[in-house]
Parts: C-alpha cells; structure tokens; sequence
C-alpha cells in the first residue's frame, strides 16, 4: 500500500469519529503529520496501549484496565447507592460535576422496540442482582429525558419496585436532554434536586 493510500485511509477512519467530518479529519490528520514526533507516534502507541489493556467493567460496565473499574474498587466511594446511567459518557458527565460520591451502573443503551433491545440486551438483570447483593439502599436513575430513557426507567422502577428507594434527577435536565451534553452546574443541580421515582 503506498504512503498516500495509507493517509487517505487514516483520514477515512479519523472521520468516522464523532464530531469530525472529512475535511476535519484531513486537517487533523496534516497537523498529527507534521508534527510526527510529538503527536502521531506517541497517539499511534497510546491508542495501541489503550486497545489492549482496556476493558468493560465485570460489576458496573464502566471501561477501565482492570476487571473492576476505578469507581469499583475506591474505598473512598459510598456503597449503598447506585447511579444508573445509559452508557459511559453519561457516567463521565456525572463525574465530571464531581457530586455524586457513590458508585455506578452503566446499561449499555435504552429499552428501544424499533431497535428491538430488549432487558437481556442491557445490563438491566444484573442491576437486579446488584441490588441484594450489594445491600443497595437508593438507585439514582440519572437517564437521558428521551422516551426511550423514560420508558427504561419506568421498567427499572417496575422491577424494582419496594426492594430500594428509587429517585431521579430533578430540575436542569430539559426534555430530549443527554447528560453528555449538559454542563457541570445543571448535573449538579439536578442530582441534589432529584426526587422519588
């Protein structure tokens, strides 16, 4: 393959990422070029290390190098409440507003009939069995204000219902809102605010 097929094929793959287009990708694929040494070399060893060593959680579906994330394994984190988020990005939104002292668990996506996920296709049962097992006082259901989200919440609150207090963020997330899109304060807010399920 010759150095131009290759470039043309990095500057595809780089505009398959979110948020970059084709003429995007180019631009960021010149600038890593010529700036070999300090940009592409350690990127290409940095997301070769990052292929390898990272994983999904076994506990909370979260992504870090071990078999339990970081969350999991901290003394520091409170152990009685869970936080049910979509997917990882939305659990990164919540750390990032820095409120939310507990722990996690990420289902993967949304209950969705169009798309045909179902409960099994999502981490849903092993919430369930996170409940008892963990002895699991309060679940956070911190979903995206989507019908989807609503429908998947309701359905955690059917199957959890009388086992645990079950809340939900309050104020600051608007209608068709993602958490992943919201800013720190407004998270902050809502998660004080948040209110019985």
């Amino acid at each position: 393959m010759s150095a131009s097929r290759d470039i043309d094929s990095l500057i595809d793959m780089m505009a398959r990422l979110p948020g970059l287009g084709p003429r995007s990708a180019r631009r960021a694929v010149l600038h890593m070029i010529r700036k070999k040494e300090l940009l592409l070399t350690p990127l290409a060893d940095l997301m070769h290390h990052v292929a390898v060593t990272v994983r999904e959680c076994a506990r909370c579906g979260n992504i870090g190098a071990g078999e339990l994330c970081d969350i999991c394994t901290s003394e520091k984190r409170a152990t009685g409440e869970i936080c049910v988020v979509e997917d990882v990005a939305d659990l990164w939104a919540m750390e990032r507003a820095a409120v939310f002292r507990g722990r996690y668990h990420v289902l993967g996506g949304t209950l969705s009939a169009l798309d045909a996920i179902g409960p099994d296709e999502l981490r849903i049962p092993r919430l369930v069995n996170r409940i008892a097992d963990e002895k699991i006082t309060e679940v956070i259901l911190a979903l995206n204000a989507t019908v989807d989200g609503q429908t998947t919440a309701h359905y955690i609150a059917d199957q959890l219902d009388g086992q645990v207090r079950l809340t939900s963020l309050a104020q600051g997330v608007p209608i068709g809102g993602e958490l992943d899109y919201l800013d720190d304060g407004t998270i902050t807010a809502a998660l004080r605010a948040r209110k019985a399920f």
